[in-house]
């Protein structure tokens, strides 16, 4: 702010603000405490205000990074996540990470630069319709019109991420609006906490009733807790609902973790039988996307039940039996209250069905145990992963970014807690790792935070190593390294013949260990099972950014890579 004189009240100093300063402080008033970006002419007054607001500026070397690390702020905060790009390609450099926070429900919000609205429809430098690109991938996507309503607008954008499910936003600022100075006392600016409501739904309570009593009569019930739990911050809930009722729970996306490995009611690999032969099926916080088989792949004769955040996600792609619109963990805390006092019989009944899936997942535990402590060279990915399930701990955020090598550690990895497993959702981009890295350790500099690439997918985005090392962001990078687009390969093989396997999906042999330690970091390269343990646990005590470069065996692929639909 500056103070400068007005001649309307005599000659009197008044403050004025400029449009960065009300930018910082909107963000401020979000409780957002980190910006990533990447630098461009029409947006550096933002930084002005960022650096008067107390606000951190990371700058990335690519704008995807700085999209992507919005949305893994995101996600592992529970806050808005913010990234600030510049006008032009600065913008749609960052689409695709607003379109996979879209995908996956995650609040950001994206900040474009503009030209000068004196300039609108000349063709000044950088000048693109951003508004209409973004509108199919955002939840809110606008032009702020004037310096005096930036703030406003601002607080606007972030109240619409969580319209429903959450989901990101886009604002651009032309640069006169961004530069210009107000008055402040013209200025909106919200108060923070006096612009939102709470979102939190418990959901009908007929329907919560109706759900009551379908787990009083199931005998053979499972629940599949989505990402939606970790979004509401639902873990409680959720642990007490499968405990109390005695239900086989299984997780995916973000929700994995609600439960610890070894919990007797944590469940795994015996999805699928479950999905067959149970009589009451739970499904929250999931859509039935392909992860799901479009619903296909429940029972038919099952009763299925929807919980989601969403009303248009509910019974899309299959029927259901019953659908709640709602907050997770109030849903399923209702749902286990309306419940006790007539489900006794049920829960005792349920020990069998307990005993039936543990059976299950034992027995496909021990057929692929041989696999995971497997010495051949190359190595087996079995064995990679393996070792990362059990390097981890309770404080290790597990980030997986690739194709085969991570639909592998999706077989075997088992976060610790709750919050710990970051992958990219269901638009499947590859490239998250570096900026989920970066964003996990930055705001929770307390964890551990590991994360799995593929080569094809580090090389996206891995330049963003030194942004790790110039911030002293450590973290333990591995990467499964077969010098192939190897789930690409695979279909290329199956669909038109060995003979034309390798076209357009053959990377080289890079030694990413000597990588890591060209930008400052920790890398070693790992040829021997054997070796992969000790190398971790040097990355670990390294306090640096790390790289360990694996060598997996390239002819070898992960079972979810050769049961996709569209190799068939």
């Amino acid at each position: 702010m500056r103070k400068t004189a007005d001649a309307g009240k005599g000659g009197m100093m008044s403050e004025t603000i400029s449009g960065g300063h009300l930018v910082a402080k909107a963000l401020k008033a979000e409780g957002v405490d980190v910006i990533y970006t990447l630098c461009g002419g029409h947006i550096i007054d933002i930084y002005d205000g960022c650096v008067d607001e107390g606000i951190e500026v990371i700058d990335v070397r690519h704008e995807q990074v700085a999209a992507h690390a919005a949305d893994g702020y995101a996600r592992i905060t529970g806050k808005p996540g913010c990234a600030v790009v510049t006008a032009g390609p600065g913008t749609t450099d960052a689409v695709t990470g607003v379109a996979n926070a879209f995908r996956a429900e995650s609040p950001m919000l994206l900040i474009g630069g503009q030209g000068a609205l004196s300039q609108h429809k000349m063709g000044s430098l950088q000048d693109l319709p951003h508004v209409d690109m973004m509108n199919p991938i955002t939840k809110f996507a606008a032009t702020v019109p004037s310096t005096e309503r930036v703030a406003d607008i601002v607080s606007m954008a972030f109240r619409e991420c969580y319209n429903g499910a959450p989901g990101p936003s886009f604002l651009e600022i032309p640069r006169d609006v961004l530069d210009a100075k107000v008055p402040l006392e013209k200025a909106r600016i919200p108060k923070a906490g006096h612009y939102r409501a709470s979102t939190r739904q418990q959901g009908d309570p007929e329907a919560i009733e109706r759900l009551a009593d379908m787990l009083a009569h199931a005998e053979k019930p499972c629940i599949l807790l989505g990402s939606q739990v970790w979004t509401c911050r639902a873990t409680d809930a959720a642990i007490d609902f499968v405990r109390a009722l005695n239900v086989p729970a299984y997780m995916n996306g973000s929700g994995r973790g609600t439960l610890p490995p070894g919990d007797p009611h944590h469940f795994q690999l015996s999805r699928r039988y479950a999905f067959t032969n149970a009589d009451l099926i739970i499904i929250v916080g999931t859509p039935f996307d392909f992860r799901m088989g479009y619903g296909k792949r429940l029972s038919p004769t099952a009763a299925v039940v929807q919980i989601d955040l969403d009303y248009r996600t509910v019974g899309k792609n299959r029927d259901i039996d019953l659908g709640i619109v709602g907050d997770a963990g109030l849903v399923l805390a209702a749902a286990a209250q309306a419940a006790s006092g007539r489900i006794e019989n049920a829960v005792t009944k349920r020990k069998e069905w307990m005993d039936e899936l543990r059976a299950v997942e034992t027995q496909a535990y021990e057929k692929r145990l041989p696999r995971q402590l497997s010495d051949a060279q190359p190595i087996d990915p079995y064995r990679l992963v393996h070792e990362i399930n059990e390097f981890l701990t309770e404080d290790t955020i597990y980030i997986g970014d690739g194709g085969d090598i991570v639909t592998f550690s999706g077989q075997v990895v088992q976060p610790k807690s709750p919050g710990h497993w970051m992958d990219p959702g269901p638009l499947g981009t590859l490239g998250v790792g570096m900026a989920f890295a970066m964003a996990a350790k930055q705001a929770r500099r307390d964890k551990e935070v590991l994360c799995l690439f593929g080569d094809g997918a580090f090389s996206l985005t891995g330049w963003d190593f030194e942004t790790m090392v110039r911030f002293d962001l450590p973290f333990i990078g591995v990467i499964g390294n077969n010098s192939s687009m190897n789930q690409i390969r695979y279909g290329q093989a199956a669909k038109y013949g060995e003979d034309r396997a390798r076209v357009g999906n053959t990377l080289g042999d890079i030694r990413y260990g000597d990588f890591a330690k060209l930008l400052g970091g920790y890398g070693e390269e790992v040829r021997d099972p054997a070796e992969i343990r000790p190398a971790l646990e040097r990355a670990r005590e390294s306090g640096k950014p790390s790289l360990i470069n694996v060598w997996v065996d390239p002819e070898v692929y992960a079972p979810g890579t050769m049961n996709q639909t569209m190799y068939k």
